[in-house]
């Protein structure tokens, strides 16, 4: 885990996503985004990927769990499209603020973590804990629920990105498949799953 937050640029323009695309182009996207249109969220899911990891991974440094929270930017976007403002700046701009707020949670919620740990081997579980372990849990199984609604290439790609670690090429040459199938199979799977749990 790393020691805290490492500051980044949230807008810097050579990581950012959209790279070849106008803002305009993104900005359109993902307006068809926020009325549900699953292939325009393709288009942004592309074209911000690789931008999305690299403002994450410079502030969370470990290659797992970068990989686990841009998977989660993306969804965000997916869900909370409807949020952006052209009026506030640019489309790459917005979904970089989202990638870079989330990897600092991240870092925040590791170090709250251990603090947890440390409290309980030194001192009796707090009933605040014990209801944060609960929630946890329950939450946890109403995913691997979730989960098993998914095609079986849909879950493996998910399973083998989200809860063991690997990348992309990595998880395509463990499915045998090539790396822009296992992005597709991604995308899907996180549609299905932000359905399945209700987000708004």
């Amino acid at each position: 885990m790393p020691d805290g937050p490492v500051d980044a640029d949230p807008s810097q323009p050579a990581a950012g996503p959209g790279a070849g695309r106008s803002s305009g182009d993104l900005a359109a996207a993902l307006g068809l985004v926020a009325r549900g249109d699953s292939a325009a969220f393709a288009l942004v899911y592309d074209q911000c990927a690789a931008g999305v990891l690299g403002c994450v991974r410079r502030v969370l440094r470990d290659p797992a769990q970068s990989e686990e929270v841009m998977q989660e930017v993306l969804l965000e976007v997916w869900r909370s499209a409807a949020r952006f403002d052209p009026a506030a700046g640019s489309a790459s701009a917005w979904i970089m603020m989202l990638a870079h707020r989330r990897a600092v949670d991240r870092v925040r919620s590791e170090q709250r973590s251990a603090e947890r740990e440390l409290r309980a081997a030194t001192e009796s579980v707090a009933y605040d804990e014990v209801a944060d372990v609960v929630e946890t849990r329950l939450e946890h199984e109403r995913v691997r629920r979730c989960l098993a609604a998914l095609t079986d290439l849909q879950r493996e790609s998910v399973t083998l990105a989200y809860y063991q670690g690997y990348s992309y090429p990595q998880v395509a040459r463990l499915l045998g498949v090539a790396v822009g199938t296992v992005k597709t199979r991604m995308r899907d799977g996180l549609i299905r799953l932000r359905d399945c749990l209700g987000v708004e």
